[in-house]
């Protein structure tokens, strides 16, 4: 059973993946797992390879959800990206990171950001 942090992920998720393909992404993977994390959506837009996080807050009282991806969070997502770039042998592809935003209020309609490329692969 999820507890409810879970269930908001889950749902920021699926908000996120139904916006993406609607703004022509077309989703390749959701939740991909390695050693050094998680990646929630990976996607093609046109020829890029997209890694998005998805981040889901039930208000900006403590900041906006994308101010949660912290450099930490970004060389983990750089790493979990590396190794599914090489597991998929697609060096040669371009990449990028993108960040989908998504305040869910109550009885609202979510308000969804998305920030194309939002950081730079870390590379250390």
């Amino acid at each position: 059973m999820l507890n409810r942090e879970q269930n908001l992920g889950q749902s920021g998720e699926n908000i996120a993946a139904e916006f993406l393909t609607q703004n022509g992404y077309k989703i390749l993977e959701r939740n991909y797992r390695c050693l050094y994390g998680e990646i929630d959506i990976i996607a093609r837009a046109q020829e890029v390879l997209v890694f998005v996080e998805v981040k889901t807050r039930t208000s900006i009282a403590y900041g906006s959800p994308a101010s949660a991806i912290t450099p930490r969070k970004q060389r983990q997502i750089s790493k979990t990206a590396q190794h599914y770039l090489a597991a998929k042998n697609l060096f040669d592809t371009p990449a990028r990171f993108d960040v989908v935003s998504i305040c869910i209020g109550f009885k609202q309609k979510p308000e969804i950001e998305l920030l194309t490329n939002a950081f730079d692969l870390y590379e250390g």
